[in-house]
């Protein structure tokens, strides 16, 4: 199975955290989908191979019109194999989230949602500079439900600028009692380039919460979503587990994890399709210019949006699974190293001795991976197993 990706650039309006491409030219929407349409046809598989996972990601795809969002997934369709029953997510903001925008979904194969919920307090939302209020996001939920969506996944943020732990703890319950299936959670990063950062550099009473605070927070996290019925199956991503109606997803093993956020982690091929966009097919990885008139006019003189590209050497790759088959639970599955030219399953054992005994990293079934202490110097333990 191979992932699509499809990158819905505009927004209403930027959040000052947001390092993605995005822009508020909506006059472009029309060219911008036109030139998808013409990358997804230079674009194609093998006649063996299937899309297993689509997802549209932004900016806000729930800002594109129904008409637009239909042809955009006639043409998924007709240039792609779709297997069956594929999961099909697209992002939206909660106040995009009408009686009309639900009822367009129902003329389409979406199928996951992912909200950005980000906080239920609408003074940390208005320093966000997000649009929805805490009481649109149950709200979406509630009308996502009566529409028939029955897998849904909102996005936290933790580690505002005096932000208490009971103040965090009030969000997770929030978050909780909406029932959803899937919760992703982040601490609030200053990324340079955004207008957060420059924002923090003007005002040195912008500071992120202390580090002892931060990770009680992230301790919180994971005791109340696991309480909660949730599993810690990533470091960031929390799912429920499969006791759903849908008889192929009743195991743990088929819980409400991200299918297409998985393939990330787990080395699966994808393609990237829109500006900014990144595509891999474990030989070499590419990626698309961050440009939207750059985009189109190259689209529409026939040629591939690509910025640049690399080779995935097997340095390369194993560097690839360390940060990223780490992240999540089930860990590296040791077996699938590459050693013909070096030995690369020595190689992180060797490295990997030091966290081992000191109960950083266990090795389980063949897998190697982060106990629960490890998870607060996962970036220390994967900068040690990188291979230079």
């Amino acid at each position: 199975m191979t992932g699509l990706y499809l990158h819905i650039p505009f927004c209403k309006r930027r959040c000052i955290y947001c390092g993605f491409y995005s822009t508020v030219r909506h006059n472009l929407m029309r060219p911008y989908v036109d030139g998808m349409i013409r990358e997804m046809s230079l674009r194609p598989l093998p006649a063996n191979e299937a899309v297993g996972t689509i997802y549209l990601g932004g900016g806000t795809p729930s800002q594109l019109p129904s008409d637009l969002l239909a042809e955009l997934f006639y043409n998924i369709y007709k240039v792609y194999r779709v297997a069956d029953k594929a999961e099909v997510t697209m992002e939206c903001n909660p106040d995009d989230v009408d009686d009309d925008f639900v009822a367009a979904l129902a003329d389409l194969p979406v199928n996951r949602i992912s909200m950005g919920a980000q906080t239920f307090s609408d003074q940390r939302l208005r320093f966000l500079h997000r649009r929805h209020t805490a009481r649109q996001v149950g709200e979406a939920v509630e009308r996502l439900r009566r529409g028939g969506i029955g897998n849904i996944s909102i996005d936290l943020m933790f580690g505002f600028p005096g932000e208490t732990l009971a103040e965090w703890e009030n969000d997770i319950a929030a978050a909780t009692s909406l029932g959803v299936e899937h919760i992703s959670a982040y601490s609030l990063m200053y990324e340079e380039g955004t207008p957060l950062y420059d924002r923090k550099m003007k005002d040195p009473r912008l500071h992120i919460v202390d580090e002892e605070t931060e990770r009680q927070m992230y301790e919180t996290l994971i005791d109340r979503l696991t309480a909660a019925g949730f599993e810690h199956y990533e470091i960031s991503n929390f799912a429920r587990f499969g006791d759903t109606t849908e008889p192929d997803r009743q195991t743990k093993a088929n819980s409400w994890r991200s299918q297409h956020n998985s393939s990330y982690w787990n080395g699966t091929p994808y393609i990237g399709i829109g500006a900014a966009a990144h595509s891999y097919d474990i030989r070499t990885r590419s990626w698309n210019v961050a440009d939207i008139d750059l985009y189109i006019s190259r689209l529409l003189s026939g040629n591939l949006p690509v910025e640049g590209s690399e080779i995935i050497d097997e340095a390369t790759r194993y560097n690839d699974i360390v940060t990223t088959a780490l992240r999540t639970r089930d860990g590296i599955d040791l077996s699938i190293l590459p050693s013909s030219a070096t030995d690369f399953r020595s190689y992180l054992l060797s490295n990997a001795e030091t966290h081992l005994r000191s109960g950083m990293l266990q090795i389980t079934n063949g897998r190697i991976h982060l106990t629960r202490q490890g998870l607060f110097v996962s970036d220390d333990i994967m900068s040690d197993l990188i291979y230079v």
